[in-house]
């Protein structure tokens, strides 16, 4: 990866991220100035913080979900109730 080629002989898709993080530590006096760099290339090789999000995402989509069918159950049965009297 440290090279700059990917598999398919181009630029790894990673690089640019890599030479930014790598760059800012040969010059940072801190490591921890460049966490921020070192964010955005693990990120991009792990797609971890994407992957949560879109882990967040979906259970509030079965979230919102389960209370529409909640919601329609609760009115069927209002309405059917009803008519009962």
């Amino acid at each position: 990866m440290a090279s700059g080629w990917g598999i398919t002989g181009n630029k790894g898709r990673c690089y640019d991220f890599w030479n930014d993080f790598s760059e800012c530590m040969s010059r940072c006096r801190e490591p921890k100035d460049c966490a921020l760099l070192r964010e955005d290339y693990l990120e991009c090789l792990h797609h971890s913080k994407e992957f949560q999000r879109r882990n967040r995402i979906y259970k509030e989509e079965q979230r919102q979900i389960r209370a529409a069918e909640r919601k329609a159950k609760g009115e069927a049965e209002d309405v059917g109730g009803s008519a009962h009297h």
